[in-house]
């Protein structure tokens, strides 16, 4: 059984790369990134609850702390809110995570079964350590910090854990994705909009499969997904022409036409080399066998 934990939630950043908007106030889902993370902690117990930044919500049960000086970074934001962590373990958080729910269950799903040692964060979907996603020694972060220098202003994660033995563990696709620019914004909300979706779809029929009547953004967030995961420019991954293709496929010759047109256009563009000329030729020739398929003898 996980020892209680309390929690530091940073959220001080200037967020350069967001035109300096306000991150924690975004929404994803209808939800505040913020207002998601501290549900998040919330529904995990942990308690205190210390935020590192600027008080933009009224929450009672949130003790507000500033880093010396604003904007010195997360090391200075998690050094100033450990004077109030009383708990042996604490669970530290960007303010920055659509999936906070999802990414602190899998933490603490995680260090249950695993020695703690002085402490376990979650890898990204390229295996690369987010230290901002979090279960630490409280003991072991307060010996760090007191090794470095100007209350840790300016400093890195990587200077904070340097001395502690730290693990890792992957998470599931997409729970570590974070919010740091425009993009990454839209990709989120679209992800969300398409999780939605098909929550609605289970809802209406629970034993039935999903509806396949999903919004644009569905199928923008599944097309950038693929592209993501296996390496594709928006060139090599047409997704209107590909579409034209199956339903061309469908129509002149039948339903089952259009998934297997649709894979054999894939492997021909790949053989002839791949590139988006070559996924334009395929598709055409494809396209034009089934408008004249009928007519054959």
């Amino acid at each position: 059984m996980n020892p209680p934990a309390g929690a530091i939630i940073l959220a001080g950043g200037r967020a350069s790369r967001l035109g300096g908007a306000s991150k924690p106030l975004l929404t994803v889902g209808g939800v505040g990134l913020l207002r998601g993370t501290l549900d998040a902690v919330g529904t995990a117990g942990c308690d205190p609850v210390v935020v590192a930044g600027p008080e933009v919500l009224h929450e009672p049960s949130v003790l507000w702390v500033r880093e010396d000086p604003p904007f010195g970074g997360p090391v200075a934001g998690i050094i100033a809110a450990l004077p109030a962590i009383s708990t042996e373990v604490v669970l530290v958080l960007a303010t920055d995570l659509p999936r906070a729910a999802e990414a602190v269950s899998f933490l603490f799903e995680a260090a249950a079964l695993s020695s703690l040692a002085d402490g376990l964060c979650l890898a990204d979907d390229g295996g690369r350590p987010q230290w901002l996603t979090g279960l630490y020694r409280t003991a072991a972060l307060r010996e760090a910090s007191g090794r470095l220098p100007d209350a840790g202003a300016g400093a890195s994660m990587r200077d904070l854990l340097a001395d502690l033995e730290i693990a890792t563990v992957r998470a599931p696709w997409g729970i570590a994705a974070d919010v740091d620019t425009w993009q990454d914004l839209i990709r989120a909300r679209r992800a969300a909009a398409a999780e939605s979706s098909r929550g609605a779809d289970m809802a209406q029929s629970p034993d039935a499969p999903s509806s396949r009547t999903q919004p644009p953004e569905a199928l923008d967030a599944w097309a950038e997904a693929l592209r993501e995961r296996l390496g594709f420019s928006p060139e090599e991954l047409p997704v209107s022409l590909i579409l034209d293709l199956a339903r061309d496929a469908a129509k002149d010759v039948v339903r089952p036409a259009a998934p297997l047109s649709t894979f054999a256009a894939g492997l021909a563009a790949g053989r002839r080399g791949g590139s988006a000329a070559d996924i334009a030729a395929v598709v055409e020739e494809i396209s034009q066998l089934a408008e004249t398929w009928n007519a054959r003898p």
